[in-house]
């Protein structure tokens, strides 16, 4: 679900019931890897990370925040940005990993507030980045 975007970025919000508060800050320029971007725009897809990130913590209080900018199937730059909670299905283990658990009742509904809200805090914190 795209969230935000402009000429150079895009952020989206990944629909994975097991990991609801899991956002991409994407390239909209074909790029593979971070370094082949200038500084400036390094620094502003930096910004944009940190935007998600803190928002996730401001609001959801995770236990955790993941970050990773693999690529390995799509060579396309783009940076994961995934809250963690010790409840969830996989923690500690990588949301790749294995299950370390069931969830009950569903990850979203575990989350402090609601996906709609929280994507308004998210594309809010995005619009002043």
């Amino acid at each position: 679900m795209l969230l935000w975007s402009d000429a150079h970025w895009r952020v989206v919000r990944v629909d994975d019931a097991g990991f609801p508060a899991f956002y991409r800050v994407i390239s909209q320029h074909h790029v593979a890897e971070f370094s082949q971007l200038l500084a400036p725009e390094r620094q502003r897809c930096m910004g944009l990370v940190c935007a998600v990130e803190r928002t996730l913590i401001e609001q959801l209080h995770p236990t955790k925040v993941n970050l990773a900018a693999l690529g390995n199937v799509v060579p396309h730059l783009h940076w994961h940005v995934i809250a963690r909670f010790d409840w969830d299905s996989h923690f500690p283990q990588p949301i790749w990993g294995a299950r370390q658990r069931d969830v009950p009742a569903g990850a979203a509904a575990r989350l402090r507030i609601g996906l709609a809200e929280l994507d308004a805090f998210v594309a809010g914190a995005l619009a002043l980045a």
